[in-house]
């Protein structure tokens, strides 16, 4: 009794130590047999084995539980989803990290006359010499002429956009000043979209239905009553293609809602609002996206929402002026206008306004 007393202990002991082990093993070997063969040899070399799944939702595929259409019949759903994927593919092309690079003053502390003299210098000094070019109303390419036309697109044969598909031009004018501008982009065949936030007989937040008219030579205007804007856009809830449901947007909206990824022609007057929207399309990249661009600037006042001293805004505009510049643009023509007011100053050396030929040389 005494030695089976003292033995029941011992056996016990043993058996506390075996249980684990054997649990262990027969879990190692229950493992083993369910992962694949790569991986049990990983184990025997004592490596850890992973497997990456990688998952590419179908971009034309339908939700889950969506009901099924037949081929043609897409809803409203599906129309306003496709809207929201072209205008998101058209932001993220244009969106880039750039922002607005102010400029060191002209000398060691803010004055008038150098920061306007640095303005009128960039101004006066072509960047790039076109040897063949497009003037006003004619669509057959020259060499320059003698006289100053109001502006001149570069018609090197690396500049002009192919004939198929067809180019796009913008106009943005309320003074009619863009006469010459429709007429040439017309002959060249371009689809041409002109925009007037005045023009009572315009399409206004609908761009699909916009007034078309014929424009010299045959040419055919769609007519919009639409402005740009420089603000970043609101949010809308309900939005499809062709339909922007304001008449003031960004070129991005405009761009994204006629289902244009290029402006191969772009025309503004903006009366004295280029310098904000400059600074948009410097800041989101729209730029990359315009190949010519022909714009009159407006020194008489400070323009739309620019504030500061007179130095200030010296050197704000001559700001812009080099994001232009560092987003690809060109000066190729300068033509000044009337007046010598410049901030509401007299300068003999200066204009009041200037139109602007620039072309984007990285396409």
């Amino acid at each position: 009794m005494r030695t089976c007393a003292r033995g029941l202990p011992l056996r016990s002991g043993v058996l506390l130590l075996l249980v684990p082990t054997l649990l262990l093993a027969l879990q190692l070997l229950v493992v083993g047999t369910r992962l694949p063969r790569a991986a049990q040899v990983g184990l025997e070399e004592q490596e850890v084995a992973f497997s990456v799944i990688s998952i590419e939702p179908e971009r034309n595929s339908r939700q889950r539980g969506s009901p099924s259409r037949t081929p043609g019949q897409e809803g409203e759903e599906e129309v306003e989803r496709r809207a929201y994927e072209d205008e998101n593919e058209m932001h993220s092309r244009q969106v880039g990290p750039r922002t607005l690079e102010v400029q060191p003053w002209a000398e060691d502390k803010p004055s008038f006359t150098a920061e306007l003299n640095r303005i009128m210098s960039y101004i006066a000094t072509s960047q790039l010499n076109c040897s063949r070019v497009l003037s006003p109303g004619q669509a057959q390419a020259s060499q320059p002429p003698a006289d100053s036309p109001r502006w001149l697109l570069c018609a090197e044969d690396w500049l002009l956009p192919a004939a198929d598909p067809p180019c796009v031009a913008y106009s943005f004018s309320m003074d009619r000043g863009d006469a010459e501008f429709l007429k040439t982009v017309s002959m060249l065949g371009c689809e041409v979209h002109s925009f007037d936030p005045s023009n009572s007989y315009a399409s206004g937040g609908h761009l699909g239905n916009s007034l078309a008219s014929n424009h010299g030579d045959g040419g055919v205007v769609s007519q919009h009553k639409m402005w740009l804007e420089w603000r970043a856009p609101r949010k809308r809830k309900h939005k499809t293609r062709g339909n922007l449901g304001s008449v003031s947007q960004t070129l991005a909206d405009i761009m994204a809602a006629l289902g244009h990824h290029t402006v191969h022609f772009l025309y503004a007057d903006l009366l004295s609002a280029e310098w904000r929207v400059f600074q948009n399309w410097i800041e989101i990249g729209t730029l990359q996206s315009v190949h010519h661009l022909v714009a009159t600037v407006h020194l008489q006042w400070a323009g739309f929402e620019v504030g500061g001293t007179n130095e200030e805004v010296l050197r704000y505009w001559f700001s812009v002026l080099e994001g232009l510049q560092a987003s690809g643009l060109k000066l190729v023509h300068t033509s000044a206008g009337e007046g010598h007011s410049v901030l509401k100053q007299t300068a003999a050396n200066a204009h009041s306004s200037y139109t602007l030929s620039w072309v984007n040389t990285r396409h």
